[in-house]
């Protein structure tokens, strides 16, 4: 039986499927694409500071939080594209796959974000302690 949508647009749902088929995808290949920017990033961020003698923990620190940076921000491509796969077809397997990532995005967050505090508070108190 056809829904009152399908006889008013003959087309419509294809349309939609196709057009959130290629959503997810671009959303998925931009998500790939992060994680490689963000890596290249981060290996060259860490090679300078290898240079500069920064070894240890505050060169190991900055590095870990570039590349912390990026990740959140892959993962939220990935999320928007469980959230187009979920909402053109809401199977089990999509729900949990969006609970997954939206989980992993929020803890990364937090813990991305506790650690720039302490680095920028780190970074003040070095500074106020200059003459």
């Amino acid at each position: 039986m056809l829904s009152p949508h399908t006889a008013l647009f003959p087309g419509f749902e294809q349309g939609l499927a196709l057009l959130a088929t290629a959503l997810r995808t671009l959303l998925e290949a931009l998500s790939l694409g992060t994680v490689l920017l963000g890596l290249l990033v981060t290996l060259r961020q860490a090679w300078f500071a290898w240079r500069r003698r920064l070894r240890g923990p505050a060169g190991f620190r900055g590095v870990r939080l570039t590349f912390g940076s990026w990740l959140a921000m892959a993962l939220e491509f990935q999320l928007g594209a469980d959230i187009v796969a979920t909402s053109t077809s809401p199977t089990g397997a999509h729900l949990v796959q969006l609970a997954v990532v939206a989980v992993i995005r929020t803890l990364l967050n937090v813990f991305l974000a506790r650690d720039l505090e302490s680095e920028q508070a780190q970074q003040a108190s070095v500074l106020e302690a200059r003459p």
